[in-house]
């Protein structure tokens, strides 16, 4: 089972950037995925999730209507669009998969989670 994250990088406020999340070893398009995403020095904070159709999305109140997120079961990867983006959003983000919609308070409480990519929001 794997899942890897990427697009990741240093972007400046307002920015955009798309993250990927290419899932293998496992049956993506029964899971519910989700991006949580960990800043220096704070918890993990649960993002947002999408439904294993993807017809049900969710996100958190601090990235509403500046994130998207979707997927794609034919290529088993699921994304992140993140647009106007702030220094506070800088974090690891990691996707994670699991069997239902609800969020966990922990990374490690999913059933499966990637590595992380690192994303810099700074001028």
């Amino acid at each position: 089972v794997q899942l890897a994250e990427s697009g990741g990088g240093l972007v400046q406020p307002g920015g955009s950037l798309r993250l990927s999340c290419a899932a293998s070893g496992f049956a993506f398009s029964i899971y519910f995925m989700h991006w949580v995403r960990q800043a220096p020095g704070k918890g993990q904070e649960w993002m947002s999730s999408m439904s294993p159709g993807g017809r049900t999305t969710n996100y958190a109140d601090s990235v509403k209507g500046r994130f998207a997120i979707s997927r794609d079961n034919a290529k088993n990867t699921l994304y992140l669009q993140m647009n106007n983006l702030k220094p506070e959003d800088t974090a690891v983000y990691y996707c994670a998969a699991d069997l239902t919609s609800v969020r966990r308070s922990s990374l490690r409480q999913y059933r499966y989670w990637g590595q992380g990519t690192q994303v810099t929001v700074s001028s």
